[in-house]
């Protein structure tokens, strides 16, 4: 059969699901479903209208009737490509991440849902990005609906009609605002198409892609895309841009080789000039505030090296006079700092900048301290606006460590420290973490 039977195979099931989802729903789906009102439009008065508290409280006293998550994500997927089998196709082949990526996102949104205000600008922010893998609002009535019959089946029947209630409320707050953000971003692209321009292998496991976008990008320096390469379709990995965007609207990523077989292999080793690749909305908000006249302290190891560069770039171009720069840069060996020639040109270029290189194994070097650990050493940065990018236990490590050293948690910006979904703290008031 054709491509274009299937497609319409899909659209059709997609209607039948629309027609029936929406119609009342029967007896027990009733019970566990609960009213089928939507759930409050996020916005300014979202906090007063859904009482998050009330479903944290009582899902996370019942949390031990469904962790670990593993067993309730397989449920679902499993209750979700067994009833609609033309959904597996919106997925990679391998399901891995995509589990990993949804168990964060759970704890996520149980963490954090006395807070629905900040959810909800989360859901829309991640409803704008989900465009671009082809997730329509049918879709998210689908989730609840296969959500639903995983919970039962994980718990056994022992959560309770009230706490299914409490979860599906959780889920239908947070796909509300996913919706509405896609709605609002309905006017740009669900992706942009590039072209590798440029590929340089800095290190084995490390390459520097030029791409230039076949439109404009928007895009502020310090955030974050998500990129696709055909070799892995309906895989996508987030990267940072590295500094302003070039000619053309050209954009570098830094990219580390994290393992064989993922998107990260086919960027490096599979990847080269001529070759196109996908990229995401813009998304991330470790960018530069033009009111904040604090003096700056840069915290980046790896391959957060380009979201520094990138807000060191966007800070000599905007020349504030007076704001001073700390940048602590974190390298395992010398040869880890593979764009040094560009972190030359920045300190010749910039007076107000101050390079902390923070070695782990570099004989005959300052700084053999991890770069966490370095920070206490050289003064005060209580008054200043931190910025941190870089591997997830770096980020994790220099946050705690800011908020040791009297920085307030407002005042440290950073992108979340896995793809997608912040990363789930434990939860105090049951022992639980993710």
């Amino acid at each position: 059969m054709s491509a274009d039977y299937h497609a319409l195979l899909a659209r059709r099931e997609a209607m039948r699901l629309r027609d029936r989802l929406l119609a009342p729903a029967p007896g027990a789906a009733r019970a566990v479903l609960g009213s089928r009102t939507p759930a409050p439009r996020p916005g300014a008065r979202r906090s007063g209208a859904y009482d998050g508290a009330a479903d944290q409280e009582l899902i996370t006293r019942n949390l031990v009737h469904v962790t670990p998550f593993d067993r309730l994500i397989a449920h679902l997927y499993e209750v979700m490509f067994e009833r609609h089998p033309y959904l597996r196709k919106l997925f990679p082949d391998s399901m891995e991440f995509q589990r990993v990526h949804l168990e964060r996102a759970l704890w996520y949104l149980i963490d954090n849902l006395h807070r629905p205000d900040e959810v909800a600008d989360f859901c829309t922010r991640l409803g704008r990005g989900h465009r671009k893998l082809g997730v329509l609002p049918v879709h998210h009535r689908v989730f609840e609906e296969a959500l639903a019959d995983a919970l039962h089946r994980s718990a056994g029947g022992r959560l309770g009609v009230d706490v299914e209630q409490a979860w599906l409320r959780m889920v239908r707050f947070a796909t509300t605002a996913m919706a509405e953000g896609a709605e609002e971003a309905l006017a740009e692209p669900a992706y942009w198409s590039g072209t590798v321009v440029d590929h340089q292998r800095r290190r084995p496991d490390l390459a520097v892609l030029r791409v230039r976008p076949a439109e404009p990008y928007p895009y502020r320096p310090g955030q974050y895309a998500t990129l696709e390469t055909p070799l892995l379709p309906h895989t996508w990995r987030p990267y940072s841009p590295a500094g302003l965007p070039g000619a053309g609207g050209e954009l570098e990523f830094h990219v580390r080789r994290t393992g064989p077989g993922g998107v990260s292999d086919a960027l490096v080793t599979g990847t080269g000039v001529g070759d196109t690749v996908r990229l995401g909305p813009a998304q991330g908000m470790t960018t530069l505030d033009d009111g904040d006249p604090r003096d700056v302290l840069i915290v980046a190891g790896g391959t957060g090296w380009a979201t520094a560069r990138a807000l060191l770039e966007d800070m000599a171009e905007r020349r504030r006079p007076g704001r001073t720069v700390h940048l602590f840069l974190g390298a395992r060996t010398v040869d880890d700092l593979y764009d040094a020639p560009a972190l030359t040109r920045l300190e010749g270029r910039c007076p107000w900048l101050r390079v902390i290189p923070v070695i782990d194994d570099g004989p005959g070097l300052s700084g053999h301290a991890p770069v966490t650990e370095a920070l206490a050493a050289h003064g005060d940065f209580s008054g200043h606006t931190a910025y941190v990018s870089g591997p997830p236990g770096l980020v994790a490590a220099a946050v705690l460590r800011l908020a040791e050293l009297g920085l307030p948690a407002d005042r440290v910006r950073h992108d979340p420290v896995a793809a997608g979904a912040p990363a789930p703290p434990a939860l105090p008031s049951t022992g639980i973490s993710a």
